[in-house]
């Protein structure tokens, strides 16, 4: 028995060498760079972070812009869980507690922008005022102790020594000063908590990953499940400013033509994202924020997508050509009046509204909304707003209140639930939410068919990010021939020169090109089109001995791209800022594409250069098969008609199983719309052979039914040994 059992052993041991050694030649075999040369490729750089440069471009035309900033405003949407909106509730807005100081009162409210959820603040109204007002959003923060913020009297004199405050009231308690100067200036002004601070109390402002919170069914922030669904504070932060802005603009002594927003530090990042989606507010004031360098370094400032291929600048520029004033300190900001502002004034300037953009560049001051700053905004304001207040406008002395007087939460108002169990519970009311209205997006004909493709498709889009690049975009390289067995072997460079990418490839031609390419997409690479011993696969060998032509790429991570030739199993991640203490999925995803993206991006690179090289070309096909189906299913649900099949097999992946932000197929967002059944539907009316389904998925069904394409979808789920023999079948009809 000892010695069956060695020599069985012995035999096992031997099949594992000969196999290895056939990878390694298969490898040698199809490399198409030099040993030791990785592809020139920018995505082998170091991730871009919140900290590094972002220039801003102005478009040339007005025309140019508009496409811009719609593909722009739709990523900013999409990245803050908002696309689509979720379903507004009755705000039950609750206003007491009115302190009257002559020329003005201040009263406390709190509204709800989700059912149980708060948004809490003091509402400055002007005294001896008739008719529709002005009104300012003014959110605060980070300011410690946020809406309560008090300044120490030693703190107070330095600030009066140095120029940056005149009286020793406004300075200790500047933002209530900029509130009262506004209510003096005869505007409405509701100043509102960030998520977390003074009285937003129900959550905590960056409380991290905390495993407890890290469950598949009851999930909360800063978890997995919750990026999966574009779910994070940035975007509750926003929109609870929107939901400010919905009942700032309905009050009844309020003029909605005539809105301003204005903050500063993270309530600057408040007041330009607000500004950008939103297209209410008249008139708009980000201090010391707006810059091409350090693009906010909170939780609260950033998410997966905001800035990929952007940057605040842009950002703050998606408010133009409406009325846009800044200030710029001795901070990330201290660049801007050579970087980033000269550039916002081209663009205004190419808009025909050279005069709605102003920078007050405040160097002298360390990161600040103080009263210099605060005067330069008075002015844009009553420009702007048309207020009428004799200019210069010098900010006057007040009766500051006391925290018993701001704070909403009282014996007669008790602070609502809070903690980890309501933190779910919001969580799974957006969640149903948004599940519903994808529900009611599932086409049942060709009208409910275009808005299921602007809503999903568009969120696609952004989470892929690319579509199939311009024949001008890229190149085909072709390095070496060769032959591998009785076929033509091409090595081929594949780029993509608008975005600085080189793909290593291969491609087998046959004795007789009929015009069709089929481009093998596998889990291995360019390698997946041999077997274990070497040798061409069958279903490959059958594809040529039909006249096709075989495709095969090295995507990211696979192959050529890594050192010892293994794909990357786990994404890069950024390091989190300050007290978080593990990765936040927005540090990363908000500046680089995630893994799963570049490498459907380099799908559609193929896909693009394939079409550009074969003259006789009559068709080019998509397979993914063994793991490599959901790629497959990505791109063809952004890549139109220049795909003309595809093989899916998905294996039974779904986005939702997923338990780690670094995994290689994480795609924050993926499951908000409707996971991999939604890629493929987004295919139709492309035909696909479907594998790894016990049955079509209903919103896929459903989708190619509208198309009245039905029968161009065919699932295989019989023998899984014979589903490659399967495909190649229907390839070949």
């Amino acid at each position: 028995m000892k010695r069956a059992a060695i020599m069985v052993l012995g035999v096992v041991a031997g099949a594992v060498v000969i196999a290895s050694l056939a990878d390694v030649w298969a490898a040698e075999q199809l490399r198409v760079l030099p040993e030791g040369k990785l592809p020139n490729d920018k995505r082998l750089e170091p991730l871009k972070n919140l900290n590094g440069y972002f220039p801003f471009k102005p478009c040339n035309t007005p025309a140019e812009w508009q496409a811009r900033a719609e593909r722009l405003r739709r990523q900013l949407l999409v990245a803050l869980g908002l696309w689509p909106m979720p379903t507004k509730t009755p705000h039950k807005a609750v206003v007491h507690g009115l302190v009257d100081r002559g020329q003005y009162t201040v009263e406390k409210v709190y509204l709800e922008s989700f059912p149980g959820h708060f948004v809490t603040g003091n509402l400055y109204r002007p005294k001896g005022r008739t008719g529709r007002l002005p009104a300012v959003l003014c959110p605060h923060g980070h300011w410690r102790d946020g809406r309560f913020y008090e300044s120490t009297p030693q703190e107070i004199e330095k600030e009066i020594a140095a120029g940056a405050e005149k009286h020793r009231v406004g300075g200790r308690y500047p933002l209530q000063a900029r509130c009262v100067q506004l209510a003096r200036m005869g505007c409405v002004v509701f100043h509102y908590d960030m998520v977390g601070y003074a009285d937003s109390v129900q959550l905590p402002h960056r409380p991290g990953v905390r495993e407890k919170m890290n469950t598949p069914e009851g999930w909360g922030y800063f978890s997995p499940q919750a990026e999966l669904r574009l779910q994070h504070t940035m975007g509750l932060q926003t929109y609870n400013s929107i939901r400010a802005l919905d009942w700032l603009s309905q009050l009844p002594d309020v003029d909605p033509q005539r809105i301003g927003v204005t903050g500063a530090s993270g309530g600057g990042t408040q007041t330009f994202i607000l500004c950008a989606i939103d297209p209410r507010p008249a008139v708009a004031f980000p201090a010391v924020m707006v810059s091409t360098a350090m693009q906010g370094g909170c939780t609260c400032e950033n998410c997966s997508y905001l800035r990929i291929g952007t940057g605040n600048v842009e950002i703050a520029a998606l408010f133009s050509p409406r009325p846009l004033g800044m200030t710029a300190a001795d901070d990330w900001t201290k660049e801007m009046p050579t970087k980033g502002f000269p550039e916002l004034q081209q663009h205004y300037r190419m808009l025909g509204a050279e005069d709605n953009v102003v920078l007050a560049a405040l160097l002298q001051f360390k990161h600040n909304y103080n009263y210099p700053s605060r005067a330069a905004m008075y002015e844009w304001f009553n420009t702007h707003l048309k207020l009428g207040a004799t200019s210069p406008i010098v900010e006057q002395d007040f009766q500051p209140l006391s925290r018993a007087e701001m704070s909403v939460w009282d014996e007669n108002h008790p602070r609502p639930k809070g903690g980890d169990d309501y933190e779910r519970s919001l969580l799974r009311w957006i969640t149903e939410d948004s599940e519903k209205q994808l529900q009611q997006l599932t086409p049942t004909d060709a009208a409910h068919l275009a808005e299921f493709r602007r809503v999903i498709g568009g969120a696609m889009e952004v989470l892929i990010g690319r579509g199939v690049p311009k024949p001008e975009a890229v190149e085909c390289h072709r390095v070496e021939e060769s032959r591998l067995e009785q076929w033509q072997l091409q090595k081929l460079l594949l780029r993509n020169l608008a975005e600085a990418e080189e793909l290593p490839a291969i491609q087998l031609l046959p004795q007789r090109f009929d015009g069709r390419v089929v481009l093998w997409v596998d889990k291995r690479g360019k390698m997946g089109i041999l077997d274990a011993t070497g040798k061409v696969r069958k279903p490959v060998e059958q594809l040529l001995d039909s006249g096709v032509a075989v495709v095969a790429v090295d995507l990211f991570g696979q192959g050529e791209f890594t050192s010892d030739g293994q794909p990357m199993m786990r994404n890069r991640l950024n390091a989190s800022e300050k007290e978080i203490k593990t990765h936040y999925a927005g540090y990363t995803y908000g500046y680089n594409y995630p893994l799963f993206s570049q490498r459907v991006h380099d799908i559609l690179t193929a896909v693009a250069a394939v079409r550009k090289t074969h003259v006789q070309l009559q068709r080019v096909d998509l397979v993914g098969l063994d793991g490599a189906g959901h790629w497959v299913a990505a791109a063809c649900a952004v890549a139109g008609s220049a795909v003309d099949r595809a093989v899916i097999d998905t294996a039974g992946f779904r986005f939702a199983t997923l338990t780690a932000i670094d995994d290689a197929d994480f795609l924050p967002g993926s499951v908000k719309y409707g996971d991999l059944p939604a890629m493929i539907a987004l295919a139709a009316p492309t035909p696909v052979w479907l594998g790894g389904e016990k049955e079509v998925p209903p919103l896929v069904q459903a989708v190619y039914k509208a198309c009245a394409k039905s029968d161009v979808l065919r699932l295989y789920s019989a023998d899984p040994e014979q589903k490659e023999q399967s495909a190649v079948d229907w390839l070949l009809q």
